[in-house]
């Protein structure tokens, strides 16, 4: 039996969260306003740049406050213990359990491309609710078998980007005269509106660096580790992002792809001809198997520290024979399930983006306030750069926030309402575990 997750483990958490549907969806969106390369690689590298700046960040919280969960963990220890329990409540509800039910829609969407015959859409709902149920029963049964299936998936996963780009260079037929250096008018593009508008949905594929955070306590030297865990798998991540934008741009007219969301499909129609359809389908749909398994791997830690802080909580910190949360990761599975069942992708995905946004945003300010608050706790790693590097997350951040409040006001009241539940909660449980006490 393993004891604790190993570096590697970790490192393919965090590229499994990450690399979902953001990066084969988002360019047809960019491409509607940008129409030169150079702009559009710039907007990569600069999601990945403020990705990389919040994990550095994370990577101090973490190893000077080394425990599982997450945001909870940090917020609660930071601010007030009733911000960690918001976070929590908000990381169990929608952080995790909303993209998983995203996620799950889409290996559905092209699973069932893939497939012959016709199907509907309970079907298909019936297939993502399917791969929920399959994925939390493999995680809450022992540590080894979720390490092994995690690790090997993700590795799947990465193989197969790989082996795509490759392919696309050397297999494409007619591919497009490409130029990464600035042209005409490219500077002036990288501060415009439509700029900024593109770096947000990049922003969101980028979402899930922080996801190693949430097993903090189940590795066995998380001070030490946990840095190169997650500046090493975030910085993977931006490698292969880029690459494969460059790829669809390599292969295919910007006017092929203008606007389409299956931009996955439509490249890999010009690499492979008329199998491409059904070997992109069928690619995405393994790839965002090791999706839904990262977060149902890290998400349910968030509801874990809950259970052991929290007495009326308390079932859903309590772990099995092999030390997992069982309990917790079936309330996320159940969650993520009835996601499935109410509501659409596009929903779902924008709303949790922003509410994920706005917990790393606080976690990564925590960065500030704890060296205020607390200048002599140790910290075995002081992020690069400081103070630079955690305000350029914040920068990148509060205006993508600033602009979904701006754009859908909606949205932030019902996020408001999430959070006001979630204190509602935290009302409710102090109270009631002080009457316990008395």
């Amino acid at each position: 039996m393993v004891r604790f997750y190993t570096p590697r483990t970790a490192t393919a958490i965090i590229i499994a969260n990450m690399i979902g549907t953001g990066v084969f969806t988002s360019l047809g969106f960019q491409l509607e306003h940008i129409q030169t390369v150079f702009p559009i690689m710039m907007l990569w590298i600069l999601g990945g740049i403020a990705a990389l700046c919040g994990a550095a960040s994370y990577a101090e919280l973490g190893g000077a406050l080394p425990r599982s969960g997450g945001e909870y963990n940090f917020l609660g220890r930071i601010y007030h213990p009733m911000a960690g329990f918001v976070s929590g409540w908000v990381s169990a509800t929608i952080g995790f359990a909303a993209p998983i039910a995203a996620v799950a829609i889409a290996f559905s969407a092209y699973l069932t491309a893939v497939l012959p015959g016709e199907f509907s859409k309970p079907s298909q709902k019936a297939i993502a609710v399917s791969l929920v149920i399959l994925l939390s029963l493999i995680h809450s049964r022992n540590r080894e078998g979720s390490a092994h299936f995690q690790t090997s998936f993700t590795l799947l996963k990465v193989v197969l980007i790989i082996g795509f780009c490759i392919c696309a260079l050397t297999l494409t037929s007619a591919p497009q005269s490409l130029t990464v250096l600035p042209v005409h008018g490219d500077l002036d593009t990288l501060f415009s509106g439509p700029f900024a508008i593109s770096l947000i949905f990049v922003t969101y594929a980028y979402t899930g660096w922080n996801a190693a955070t949430y097993i903090i306590g189940e590795l066995e030297n998380p001070q030490a580790d946990l840095p190169k865990i997650l500046i090493f798998g975030t910085a993977l991540v931006m490698a292969l992002y880029v690459f494969l934008n460059f790829v669809f741009l390599y292969t295919t007219p910007m006017s092929d792809l203008v606007n389409k969301v299956e931009i996955g499909y439509i490249a890999a129609q010009n690499i492979f001809g008329d199998t491409g359809a059904r070997l992109a389908g069928g690619m995405l749909a393994l790839l965002l198997i090791s999706s839904v398994s990262a977060m149902t791997l890290a998400g349910p830690r968030a509801l874990q520290a809950i259970g052991e802080d929290f007495k009326p909580l308390n079932i859903l910190g309590r772990v099995n024979k092999s030390g997992i949360p069982a309990n917790a990761i079936f309330l996320q599975s159940f969650i993520a399930i009835l996601f499935i069942l109410t509501s659409s992708f596009e929903t779902i995905i924008v709303f949790a983006g922003a509410m994920l946004a706005f917990n790393s945003f606080l976690a990564v300010l925590g960065v500030f306030v704890l060296r205020y608050k607390e200048p002599n706790l140790p910290r075995p790693y002081r992020v690069w750069g400081y103070p630079f590097v955690p305000l350029i997350y914040l920068i990148l951040t509060a205006f993508t926030l600033i602009y979904v409040v701006k754009v859908d006001p909606k949205q932030a009241l019902f996020g408001s309402v999430i959070i006001g539940i979630g204190g509602v909660f935290y009302t409710i449980s102090t109270r009631l575990a002080g009457e316990s006490k008395e």
